[in-house]
Protein backbone atom coordinates (compact mmCIF):
# COMPACT_ATOMS: atom_id res chain seq x y z
CA UNK A 1 0.00 0.00 0.00
CA UNK A 2 1.27 3.46 -0.87
CA UNK A 3 1.63 5.83 2.08
CA UNK A 4 2.12 9.55 2.65
CA UNK A 5 5.27 10.01 4.75
CA UNK A 6 8.79 11.38 4.56
CA UNK A 7 10.72 9.07 6.85
CA UNK A 8 9.45 6.61 9.43
CA UNK A 9 11.53 8.32 12.11
CA UNK A 10 9.86 11.71 11.62
CA UNK A 11 6.25 10.62 11.19
CA UNK A 12 5.26 11.32 14.79
CA UNK A 13 6.80 14.77 15.25
CA UNK A 14 5.63 15.99 11.84
CA UNK A 15 2.12 14.70 12.45
CA UNK A 16 1.91 16.28 15.91
CA UNK A 17 3.00 19.67 14.61
CA UNK A 18 0.47 19.38 11.79
CA UNK A 19 -2.20 18.54 14.35
CA UNK A 20 -1.29 21.61 16.44
CA UNK A 21 -1.59 23.82 13.34
CA UNK A 22 -5.18 22.66 12.81
CA UNK A 23 -8.40 23.92 14.35
CA UNK A 24 -8.59 20.76 16.45
CA UNK A 25 -5.27 21.65 18.07
CA UNK A 26 -5.52 25.41 18.45
CA UNK A 27 -6.24 25.20 22.19
CA UNK A 28 -3.17 23.03 22.73
CA UNK A 29 0.61 23.27 22.78
CA UNK A 30 3.59 20.96 23.03
CA UNK A 31 6.66 20.79 25.21
CA UNK A 32 9.86 21.83 23.48
CA UNK A 33 11.49 18.43 23.77
CA UNK A 34 11.50 16.91 20.29
CA UNK A 35 12.33 14.27 19.27
CA UNK A 36 12.44 12.26 22.50
CA UNK A 37 9.77 14.19 24.39
CA UNK A 38 6.51 14.44 22.45
CA UNK A 39 3.98 15.88 24.86
CA UNK A 40 0.75 17.56 23.75
CA UNK A 41 -0.97 19.50 26.54
CA UNK A 42 -3.59 22.08 27.25
CA UNK A 43 -2.20 25.59 26.80
CA UNK A 44 -3.51 26.73 30.16
CA UNK A 45 -4.10 23.68 32.37
CA UNK A 46 -5.95 24.32 35.60
CA UNK A 47 -3.44 23.18 38.20
CA UNK A 48 -6.08 23.41 40.90
CA UNK A 49 -7.63 20.30 39.31
CA UNK A 50 -6.18 16.82 39.05
CA UNK A 51 -4.04 16.51 35.93
CA UNK A 52 -5.15 13.60 33.73
CA UNK A 53 -2.36 12.21 31.54
CA UNK A 54 -2.36 9.28 29.14
CA UNK A 55 -0.32 8.19 26.18
CA UNK A 56 1.53 5.36 24.56
CA UNK A 57 2.77 4.48 21.14
CA UNK A 58 1.64 6.57 18.19
CA UNK A 59 -0.34 5.07 15.33
CA UNK A 60 -3.63 4.98 17.26
CA UNK A 61 -4.87 8.44 16.31
CA UNK A 62 -6.86 10.31 17.42
CA UNK A 63 -5.69 8.64 20.64
CA UNK A 64 -4.09 10.04 22.56
CA UNK A 65 -3.29 13.61 21.54
CA UNK A 66 -6.71 14.07 19.94
CA UNK A 67 -8.36 13.72 23.34
CA UNK A 68 -6.41 16.48 25.08
CA UNK A 69 -8.71 19.29 26.14
CA UNK A 70 -11.11 20.37 28.85
CA UNK A 71 -13.27 17.50 29.96
CA UNK A 72 -10.76 14.82 28.95
CA UNK A 73 -6.95 14.74 29.05
CA UNK A 74 -4.67 17.43 30.40
CA UNK A 75 -1.77 16.01 28.42
CA UNK A 76 -0.83 13.12 26.15
CA UNK A 77 2.64 11.60 25.93
CA UNK A 78 3.29 10.22 22.45
CA UNK A 79 5.85 7.54 21.75
CA UNK A 80 7.18 6.33 18.41
CA UNK A 81 4.94 4.15 16.25
CA UNK A 82 3.56 1.37 18.45
CA UNK A 83 6.24 2.08 21.09
CA UNK A 84 5.78 3.37 24.60
CA UNK A 85 7.17 6.86 25.33
CA UNK A 86 10.29 7.13 27.44
CA UNK A 87 10.17 7.70 31.20
CA UNK A 88 11.57 11.25 31.05
CA UNK A 89 8.89 12.33 28.57
CA UNK A 90 6.19 11.13 30.97
CA UNK A 91 7.85 12.83 33.92
CA UNK A 92 8.04 16.06 31.89
CA UNK A 93 4.29 15.89 31.21
CA UNK A 94 3.58 15.38 34.92
CA UNK A 95 5.78 18.29 35.98
CA UNK A 96 4.39 20.61 33.31
CA UNK A 97 0.73 20.10 34.21
CA UNK A 98 0.45 18.96 37.85
CA UNK A 99 -0.25 21.14 40.84
CA UNK A 100 -1.15 20.32 44.41
CA UNK A 101 -4.27 18.41 43.31
CA UNK A 102 -2.06 15.68 41.89
CA UNK A 103 -2.00 13.64 38.69
CA UNK A 104 -3.78 10.54 37.39
CA UNK A 105 -2.02 8.44 34.76
CA UNK A 106 -4.34 6.40 32.51
CA UNK A 107 -2.24 3.55 31.12
CA UNK A 108 -3.01 0.80 28.60
CA UNK A 109 -2.15 -2.66 29.83
CA UNK A 110 0.96 -3.34 27.75
CA UNK A 111 4.31 -4.19 29.31
CA UNK A 112 6.14 -1.17 27.90
CA UNK A 113 3.43 1.26 28.96
CA UNK A 114 3.11 -0.20 32.46
CA UNK A 115 6.86 -0.10 33.04
CA UNK A 116 7.52 3.38 31.65
CA UNK A 117 4.49 5.06 33.19
CA UNK A 118 5.03 3.18 36.45
CA UNK A 119 8.65 4.30 36.80
CA UNK A 120 7.68 7.86 35.79
CA UNK A 121 5.07 7.87 38.56
CA UNK A 122 7.72 6.80 41.10
CA UNK A 123 10.10 9.54 39.98
CA UNK A 124 7.38 12.19 40.08
CA UNK A 125 6.41 11.12 43.59
CA UNK A 126 10.04 11.44 44.61
CA UNK A 127 9.85 15.00 43.34
CA UNK A 128 6.88 15.72 45.58
CA UNK A 129 4.00 15.11 43.20
CA UNK A 130 0.90 13.13 44.09
CA UNK A 131 0.50 10.53 41.33
CA UNK A 132 -1.90 7.63 40.91
CA UNK A 133 -2.06 5.11 38.07
CA UNK A 134 -5.07 3.37 36.52
CA UNK A 135 -4.36 0.40 34.23
CA UNK A 136 -6.92 -0.22 31.47
CA UNK A 137 -7.33 -3.83 30.34
CA UNK A 138 -10.65 -4.02 28.51
CA UNK A 139 -9.83 -6.61 25.83
CA UNK A 140 -11.73 -9.91 26.17
CA UNK A 141 -10.18 -11.63 23.14
CA UNK A 142 -8.32 -14.15 25.32
CA UNK A 143 -10.71 -15.37 28.05
CA UNK A 144 -9.02 -15.94 31.36
CA UNK A 145 -5.98 -13.83 30.49
CA UNK A 146 -4.37 -12.29 33.57
CA UNK A 147 -3.08 -9.36 31.46
CA UNK A 148 -5.90 -8.28 29.11
CA UNK A 149 -4.80 -5.57 26.72
CA UNK A 150 -5.92 -1.97 26.94
CA UNK A 151 -7.73 -1.02 23.74
CA UNK A 152 -10.62 1.31 22.85
CA UNK A 153 -11.95 1.33 26.41
CA UNK A 154 -8.97 3.54 27.24
CA UNK A 155 -10.77 6.45 25.59
CA UNK A 156 -13.73 5.92 27.90
CA UNK A 157 -11.31 6.09 30.82
CA UNK A 158 -10.07 9.42 29.46
CA UNK A 159 -13.64 10.70 29.46
CA UNK A 160 -14.46 9.48 32.96
CA UNK A 161 -11.23 10.91 34.36
CA UNK A 162 -11.58 14.22 32.55
CA UNK A 163 -15.11 14.69 33.80
CA UNK A 164 -14.16 14.00 37.41
CA UNK A 165 -11.20 16.36 37.17
CA UNK A 166 -13.36 19.21 35.88
CA UNK A 167 -15.72 18.63 38.82
CA UNK A 168 -12.85 19.30 41.17
CA UNK A 169 -12.79 15.80 42.62
CA UNK A 170 -9.76 14.96 44.78
CA UNK A 171 -7.24 12.49 43.39
CA UNK A 172 -8.38 9.57 45.55
CA UNK A 173 -12.02 9.88 44.56
CA UNK A 174 -11.14 10.35 40.90
CA UNK A 175 -8.87 7.30 40.90
CA UNK A 176 -11.52 5.12 42.51
CA UNK A 177 -14.15 6.32 40.00
CA UNK A 178 -12.01 5.56 36.96
CA UNK A 179 -10.90 2.18 38.30
CA UNK A 180 -14.50 1.22 38.86
CA UNK A 181 -15.34 2.36 35.33
CA UNK A 182 -12.52 0.30 33.85
CA UNK A 183 -13.87 -2.82 35.57
CA UNK A 184 -17.16 -2.24 33.76
CA UNK A 185 -15.57 -2.19 30.26
CA UNK A 186 -14.96 -4.96 27.76
CA UNK A 187 -13.86 -4.82 24.11
CA UNK A 188 -13.65 -7.18 21.11
CA UNK A 189 -12.16 -6.31 17.73
CA UNK A 190 -12.66 -7.79 14.25
CA UNK A 191 -10.64 -7.02 11.14
CA UNK A 192 -10.56 -8.00 7.48
CA UNK A 193 -6.94 -6.87 7.04
CA UNK A 194 -4.15 -6.30 9.51
CA UNK A 195 -2.13 -3.10 9.58
CA UNK A 196 1.23 -2.16 8.10
CA UNK A 197 3.42 -0.04 10.42
CA UNK A 198 5.38 1.43 7.51
CA UNK A 199 7.30 -1.75 6.77
CA UNK A 200 8.16 -2.10 3.09
CA UNK A 201 7.23 -5.40 1.51
CA UNK A 202 4.92 -6.42 4.34
CA UNK A 203 2.05 -8.64 3.16
CA UNK A 204 -1.24 -9.30 4.90
CA UNK A 205 -1.36 -12.50 6.92
CA UNK A 206 -5.05 -12.95 6.05
CA UNK A 207 -6.26 -14.67 2.91
CA UNK A 208 -9.09 -13.20 0.85
CA UNK A 209 -11.61 -15.52 2.52
CA UNK A 210 -10.45 -14.86 6.08
CA UNK A 211 -11.18 -12.34 8.82
CA UNK A 212 -9.67 -12.09 12.28
CA UNK A 213 -11.48 -11.89 15.61
CA UNK A 214 -10.01 -10.71 18.88
CA UNK A 215 -7.10 -8.62 17.72
CA UNK A 216 -4.93 -6.01 19.34
CA UNK A 217 -4.01 -2.55 18.10
CA UNK A 218 -0.39 -3.17 17.17
CA UNK A 219 -0.75 -5.56 14.28
CA UNK A 220 -0.46 -8.66 16.44
CA UNK A 221 -2.45 -11.74 15.33
CA UNK A 222 -6.00 -12.06 16.58
CA UNK A 223 -7.29 -14.74 18.89
CA UNK A 224 -8.78 -16.67 15.98
CA UNK A 225 -9.22 -16.56 12.24
CA UNK A 226 -12.75 -16.88 10.97
CA UNK A 227 -14.31 -17.24 7.55
CA UNK A 228 -15.13 -14.10 5.64
CA UNK A 229 -18.87 -13.48 5.71
CA UNK A 230 -21.48 -10.77 5.29
CA UNK A 231 -21.30 -7.68 7.49
CA UNK A 232 -24.40 -8.88 9.35
CA UNK A 233 -22.84 -12.25 10.16
CA UNK A 234 -19.48 -10.78 11.19
CA UNK A 235 -21.18 -8.29 13.50
CA UNK A 236 -23.19 -11.12 15.05
CA UNK A 237 -19.98 -13.06 15.75
CA UNK A 238 -18.38 -10.05 17.45
CA UNK A 239 -21.53 -9.15 19.40
CA UNK A 240 -22.14 -12.73 20.53
CA UNK A 241 -18.52 -13.02 21.68
CA UNK A 242 -18.87 -9.81 23.66
CA UNK A 243 -22.18 -10.84 25.21
CA UNK A 244 -20.78 -14.22 26.25
CA UNK A 245 -18.11 -12.41 28.28
CA UNK A 246 -20.64 -10.59 30.45
CA UNK A 247 -20.94 -11.77 34.03
CA UNK A 248 -24.25 -13.20 35.16
CA UNK A 249 -24.64 -10.29 37.55
CA UNK A 250 -24.76 -7.89 34.61
CA UNK A 251 -27.75 -9.62 33.04
CA UNK A 252 -30.14 -6.75 33.76
CA UNK A 253 -27.58 -3.95 33.39
CA UNK A 254 -27.87 -1.31 30.67
CA UNK A 255 -24.80 -0.64 28.56
CA UNK A 256 -23.34 1.95 26.26
CA UNK A 257 -21.65 0.68 23.10
CA UNK A 258 -18.56 2.21 21.51
CA UNK A 259 -18.27 1.44 17.78
CA UNK A 260 -14.65 2.20 16.98
CA UNK A 261 -13.13 2.39 13.49
CA UNK A 262 -9.75 0.66 13.63
CA UNK A 263 -8.40 2.68 10.73
CA UNK A 264 -9.67 2.43 7.18
CA UNK A 265 -13.28 1.30 7.22
CA UNK A 266 -15.29 3.80 5.13
CA UNK A 267 -17.93 5.79 6.97
CA UNK A 268 -20.72 4.20 4.95
CA UNK A 269 -19.61 0.77 6.18
CA UNK A 270 -19.26 1.95 9.78
CA UNK A 271 -22.85 3.18 9.72
CA UNK A 272 -23.91 -0.13 8.19
CA UNK A 273 -22.14 -1.99 11.00
CA UNK A 274 -24.11 -0.06 13.61
CA UNK A 275 -27.33 -0.93 11.81
CA UNK A 276 -26.28 -4.59 11.77
CA UNK A 277 -25.51 -4.43 15.50
CA UNK A 278 -28.97 -3.04 16.22
CA UNK A 279 -30.44 -6.39 15.08
CA UNK A 280 -28.29 -8.54 17.40
CA UNK A 281 -29.58 -9.91 20.74
CA UNK A 282 -26.96 -7.81 22.54
CA UNK A 283 -28.50 -4.61 21.19
CA UNK A 284 -31.53 -5.10 23.44
CA UNK A 285 -29.23 -4.44 26.40
CA UNK A 286 -27.62 -1.31 24.92
CA UNK A 287 -29.26 2.03 25.61
CA UNK A 288 -26.58 4.41 24.28
CA UNK A 289 -23.97 4.49 21.52
CA UNK A 290 -20.68 6.33 21.10
CA UNK A 291 -19.63 6.57 17.47
CA UNK A 292 -19.24 5.12 14.97
CA UNK A 293 -15.95 7.02 14.91
CA UNK A 294 -12.20 6.48 14.94
CA UNK A 295 -11.18 6.58 18.58
CA UNK A 296 -8.40 4.05 19.11
CA UNK A 297 -7.10 3.03 15.68
CA UNK A 298 -4.27 0.85 14.40
CA UNK A 299 -2.91 2.76 11.40
CA UNK A 300 -4.47 1.26 8.27
CA UNK A 301 -6.25 -1.71 9.85
CA UNK A 302 -9.48 -2.52 8.04
CA UNK A 303 -11.60 -3.41 11.02
CA UNK A 304 -13.74 -2.28 13.92
CA UNK A 305 -14.10 -2.88 17.63
CA UNK A 306 -17.05 -3.01 19.97
CA UNK A 307 -16.65 -1.77 23.55
CA UNK A 308 -19.33 -2.16 26.19
CA UNK A 309 -19.43 -0.17 29.42
CA UNK A 310 -21.95 -0.89 32.17
CA UNK A 311 -23.90 2.25 32.93
CA UNK A 312 -24.95 3.76 36.20
CA UNK A 313 -25.96 7.33 36.94
CA UNK A 314 -22.44 8.58 37.61
CA UNK A 315 -20.89 6.99 34.52
CA UNK A 316 -23.76 8.13 32.30
CA UNK A 317 -23.36 11.68 33.58
CA UNK A 318 -19.61 11.58 32.91
CA UNK A 319 -20.06 10.28 29.36
CA UNK A 320 -22.77 12.82 28.57
CA UNK A 321 -20.79 15.79 29.92
CA UNK A 322 -19.42 18.19 27.27
CA UNK A 323 -15.77 17.88 26.31
CA UNK A 324 -13.52 20.17 24.32
CA UNK A 325 -11.67 17.67 22.09
CA UNK A 326 -13.24 17.37 18.66
CA UNK A 327 -12.26 13.73 18.39
CA UNK A 328 -14.76 12.81 21.12
CA UNK A 329 -17.96 12.00 19.18
CA UNK A 330 -20.34 12.30 22.10
CA UNK A 331 -22.90 9.79 23.32
CA UNK A 332 -26.44 9.37 22.08
CA UNK A 333 -29.39 7.07 22.76
CA UNK A 334 -29.44 4.00 20.54
CA UNK A 335 -32.92 4.31 19.15
CA UNK A 336 -34.86 3.47 16.04
CA UNK A 337 -34.50 5.59 12.88
CA UNK A 338 -36.95 8.47 12.79
CA UNK A 339 -39.32 7.99 9.87
CA UNK A 340 -42.00 10.35 8.56
CA UNK A 341 -44.62 9.53 5.91
CA UNK A 342 -43.83 10.05 2.25
CA UNK A 343 -45.62 13.01 0.66
CA UNK A 344 -48.23 12.13 -1.98
CA UNK A 345 -46.37 11.25 -5.17
CA UNK A 346 -47.57 11.09 -8.77
CA UNK A 347 -48.79 7.66 -9.80
CA UNK A 348 -45.99 5.85 -11.64
CA UNK A 349 -48.62 3.79 -13.47
CA UNK A 350 -51.24 6.29 -14.66
CA UNK A 351 -52.49 4.04 -17.47
CA UNK A 352 -54.23 0.67 -17.25
CA UNK A 353 -52.18 -2.39 -18.11
CA UNK A 354 -52.79 -3.73 -21.62
CA UNK A 355 -51.37 -6.86 -23.30
CA UNK A 356 -48.96 -7.13 -26.22
CA UNK A 357 -47.25 -10.55 -26.18
CA UNK A 358 -44.70 -9.70 -28.86
CA UNK A 359 -43.57 -6.50 -27.16
CA UNK A 360 -43.54 -8.23 -23.80
CA UNK A 361 -41.13 -10.79 -25.24
CA UNK A 362 -38.91 -7.98 -26.57
CA UNK A 363 -38.73 -6.34 -23.15
CA UNK A 364 -37.97 -9.65 -21.42
CA UNK A 365 -35.28 -10.43 -23.97
CA UNK A 366 -33.70 -6.98 -23.59
CA UNK A 367 -33.64 -7.34 -19.82
CA UNK A 368 -31.93 -10.71 -20.11
CA UNK A 369 -29.25 -9.17 -22.32
CA UNK A 370 -28.53 -6.29 -19.91
CA UNK A 371 -28.44 -8.54 -16.85
CA UNK A 372 -26.14 -11.02 -18.61
CA UNK A 373 -23.75 -8.18 -19.49
CA UNK A 374 -23.74 -6.55 -16.05
CA UNK A 375 -20.31 -7.76 -14.96
CA UNK A 376 -18.67 -7.16 -18.34
CA UNK A 377 -19.99 -3.59 -18.55
CA UNK A 378 -18.92 -2.89 -14.96
CA UNK A 379 -15.42 -4.10 -15.78
CA UNK A 380 -15.33 -1.89 -18.86
CA UNK A 381 -16.61 1.11 -16.92
CA UNK A 382 -14.03 0.50 -14.21
CA UNK A 383 -11.29 1.25 -16.73
CA UNK A 384 -12.52 4.80 -17.34
CA UNK A 385 -15.18 5.52 -14.73
CA UNK A 386 -16.58 4.32 -11.43
CA UNK A 387 -17.34 0.76 -12.49
CA UNK A 388 -21.13 0.71 -12.12
CA UNK A 389 -22.47 1.14 -15.67
CA UNK A 390 -23.46 -2.52 -15.97
CA UNK A 391 -25.23 -2.47 -12.61
CA UNK A 392 -27.11 0.70 -13.58
CA UNK A 393 -28.45 -0.80 -16.81
CA UNK A 394 -29.14 -4.21 -15.25
CA UNK A 395 -30.90 -2.63 -12.29
CA UNK A 396 -33.18 -0.63 -14.58
CA UNK A 397 -33.91 -3.78 -16.58
CA UNK A 398 -34.90 -5.68 -13.44
CA UNK A 399 -37.25 -2.92 -12.31
CA UNK A 400 -39.01 -2.77 -15.69
CA UNK A 401 -39.46 -6.53 -15.95
CA UNK A 402 -40.76 -6.62 -12.37
CA UNK A 403 -43.53 -4.25 -13.50
CA UNK A 404 -44.41 -6.08 -16.74
CA UNK A 405 -47.90 -7.01 -15.59
CA UNK A 406 -48.65 -3.33 -14.91
CA UNK A 407 -47.40 -1.91 -18.23
CA UNK A 408 -49.66 -0.47 -20.97
CA UNK A 409 -47.96 -2.60 -23.63
CA UNK A 410 -50.61 -1.95 -26.30
CA UNK A 411 -49.99 1.82 -26.37
CA UNK A 412 -46.40 2.83 -27.22
CA UNK A 413 -46.67 6.40 -25.94
CA UNK A 414 -48.29 5.37 -22.66
CA UNK A 415 -45.64 2.68 -22.33
CA UNK A 416 -42.76 5.12 -22.81
CA UNK A 417 -44.23 7.50 -20.23
CA UNK A 418 -44.60 4.65 -17.75
CA UNK A 419 -41.03 3.43 -18.34
CA UNK A 420 -39.83 6.97 -17.66
CA UNK A 421 -41.76 6.93 -14.36
CA UNK A 422 -40.17 3.62 -13.36
CA UNK A 423 -36.70 4.94 -14.13
CA UNK A 424 -37.20 8.10 -12.11
CA UNK A 425 -38.23 5.95 -9.14
CA UNK A 426 -35.51 3.34 -9.27
CA UNK A 427 -32.68 3.98 -11.72
CA UNK A 428 -29.55 5.64 -10.37
CA UNK A 429 -26.64 7.39 -12.00
CA UNK A 430 -26.70 9.73 -14.95
CA UNK A 431 -27.70 7.00 -17.43
CA UNK A 432 -30.93 6.27 -15.56
CA UNK A 433 -32.12 9.85 -15.48
CA UNK A 434 -31.07 10.49 -19.08
CA UNK A 435 -33.16 7.57 -20.31
CA UNK A 436 -36.02 8.76 -18.09
CA UNK A 437 -35.80 12.15 -19.83
CA UNK A 438 -35.76 10.48 -23.26
CA UNK A 439 -38.76 8.24 -22.63
CA UNK A 440 -40.71 11.04 -20.96
CA UNK A 441 -40.26 13.32 -23.99
CA UNK A 442 -41.00 10.45 -26.36
CA UNK A 443 -44.23 9.70 -24.52
CA UNK A 444 -45.35 13.33 -25.01
CA UNK A 445 -44.38 13.47 -28.66
CA UNK A 446 -47.24 13.64 -31.22
CA UNK A 447 -45.18 11.59 -33.67
CA UNK A 448 -45.47 7.82 -34.18
CA UNK A 449 -43.37 5.83 -31.71
CA UNK A 450 -40.31 5.42 -33.96
CA UNK A 451 -40.02 9.14 -34.58
CA UNK A 452 -41.09 9.85 -30.98
CA UNK A 453 -38.01 8.03 -29.70
CA UNK A 454 -35.85 10.23 -31.86
CA UNK A 455 -37.62 13.31 -30.46
CA UNK A 456 -36.95 11.97 -26.98
CA UNK A 457 -33.26 11.60 -27.81
CA UNK A 458 -33.11 15.22 -28.94
CA UNK A 459 -34.51 16.30 -25.59
CA UNK A 460 -32.03 14.05 -23.79
CA UNK A 461 -29.17 15.74 -25.64
CA UNK A 462 -30.51 19.18 -24.76
CA UNK A 463 -30.72 18.33 -21.07
CA UNK A 464 -27.52 16.31 -20.84
CA UNK A 465 -25.37 18.57 -23.00
CA UNK A 466 -23.86 15.73 -25.08
CA UNK A 467 -24.03 15.24 -28.82
CA UNK A 468 -22.65 12.72 -31.32
CA UNK A 469 -18.87 12.72 -31.23
CA UNK A 470 -18.63 13.55 -27.51
CA UNK A 471 -17.80 9.93 -26.65
CA UNK A 472 -20.97 9.01 -24.75
CA UNK A 473 -23.86 6.60 -25.23
CA UNK A 474 -25.28 9.18 -27.67
CA UNK A 475 -22.74 7.91 -30.19
CA UNK A 476 -24.59 4.58 -30.31
CA UNK A 477 -28.13 5.84 -29.63
CA UNK A 478 -28.20 8.59 -32.25
CA UNK A 479 -27.38 6.52 -35.36
CA UNK A 480 -29.52 3.62 -34.10
CA UNK A 481 -32.62 5.78 -33.60
CA UNK A 482 -32.03 7.54 -36.92
CA UNK A 483 -32.17 4.16 -38.67
CA UNK A 484 -35.22 3.18 -36.62
CA UNK A 485 -37.05 6.43 -37.42
CA UNK A 486 -36.60 5.88 -41.15
CA UNK A 487 -38.09 2.38 -40.99
CA UNK A 488 -34.92 0.33 -40.65
CA UNK A 489 -35.02 -3.27 -39.47
CA UNK A 490 -33.83 -4.30 -36.04
CA UNK A 491 -30.59 -5.83 -37.41
CA UNK A 492 -29.89 -2.56 -39.21
CA UNK A 493 -30.57 -0.61 -36.02
CA UNK A 494 -28.21 -2.89 -34.09
CA UNK A 495 -25.50 -2.50 -36.72
CA UNK A 496 -25.75 1.30 -36.55
CA UNK A 497 -25.43 1.14 -32.76
CA UNK A 498 -22.41 -1.16 -32.98
CA UNK A 499 -20.65 1.12 -35.46
CA UNK A 500 -21.39 4.10 -33.21
CA UNK A 501 -20.07 2.35 -30.11
CA UNK A 502 -16.97 1.24 -31.98
CA UNK A 503 -16.32 4.81 -33.10
CA UNK A 504 -15.85 5.86 -29.47
CA UNK A 505 -12.66 3.77 -29.26
CA UNK A 506 -10.90 6.11 -31.71
CA UNK A 507 -12.06 9.37 -30.13
CA UNK A 508 -9.14 11.09 -28.41
CA UNK A 509 -11.12 12.29 -25.42
CA UNK A 510 -14.62 12.52 -23.98
CA UNK A 511 -16.36 15.88 -23.89
CA UNK A 512 -19.21 14.82 -21.63
CA UNK A 513 -19.91 12.23 -18.96
CA UNK A 514 -17.55 10.85 -16.31
CA UNK A 515 -14.91 9.92 -18.88
CA UNK A 516 -14.47 13.64 -19.62
CA UNK A 517 -12.35 13.81 -16.47
CA UNK A 518 -10.08 10.94 -17.49
CA UNK A 519 -6.81 11.55 -19.39
CA UNK A 520 -7.01 10.77 -23.11
CA UNK A 521 -4.38 8.05 -22.86
CA UNK A 522 -6.60 6.04 -20.52
CA UNK A 523 -9.72 6.11 -22.73
CA UNK A 524 -7.96 5.34 -26.01
CA UNK A 525 -9.09 2.01 -27.53
CA UNK A 526 -11.74 1.61 -24.80
CA UNK A 527 -15.37 1.91 -25.96
CA UNK A 528 -17.68 4.15 -23.99
CA UNK A 529 -19.53 1.83 -21.55
CA UNK A 530 -22.91 3.46 -22.17
CA UNK A 531 -22.54 3.20 -25.92
CA UNK A 532 -21.40 -0.40 -25.54
CA UNK A 533 -24.46 -1.18 -23.41
CA UNK A 534 -26.78 0.24 -26.08
CA UNK A 535 -25.02 -1.75 -28.79
CA UNK A 536 -25.14 -5.01 -26.84
CA UNK A 537 -28.81 -4.48 -26.00
CA UNK A 538 -29.82 -3.95 -29.61
CA UNK A 539 -27.59 -6.77 -30.85
CA UNK A 540 -29.21 -9.08 -28.33
CA UNK A 541 -32.68 -8.05 -29.47
CA UNK A 542 -31.75 -8.53 -33.11
CA UNK A 543 -30.31 -11.97 -32.38
CA UNK A 544 -33.49 -12.95 -30.55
Amino acid sequence: MKRFFNTRDTIVTEALDGFLRSAAGNHLCRLDGYPDTCVIMQREPDRAQVSVISGGGSGHEPAHAGFVGRGMLTAAVCGALFASPCVDAIVAAILATTGEAGCLLVVKNYTGDRLNFGLAAERARALGKQVEVVIVGDDIALPGSTTPRGVAGTVLAHKLAGHGATQGWPLARLTEFVRDGVKRMRTIGLALEDCNPYESGRASRLAADQAELGLGIHGEPGAQRIAMASARDLVCIAADTLEASLPAAARNTRFALVLNNLGTVPEVEMALLLEAFSHTPLARRVSHVIGPAPLMTALDMNGFSFTLIELDEAITTALEAPAQPRAWPGIAPLGSPAVVPMPPMPDAFPYPATPNPALRHVIERGAEVLVANEAALNELDGRIGDGDAGSTFAGAAREITAALDRLPLADPHHLMTTISNILTQHAGGSSGVLFAIMFSAAGRSPEPWRQALRDGLEHMMECGGAKPGDRTMIDALYPALEVLATGGSLPDVALAARQGAQSTTTMESARAGRAAYVPSAQVRDVPDPGAEAVARLLEGLAAG
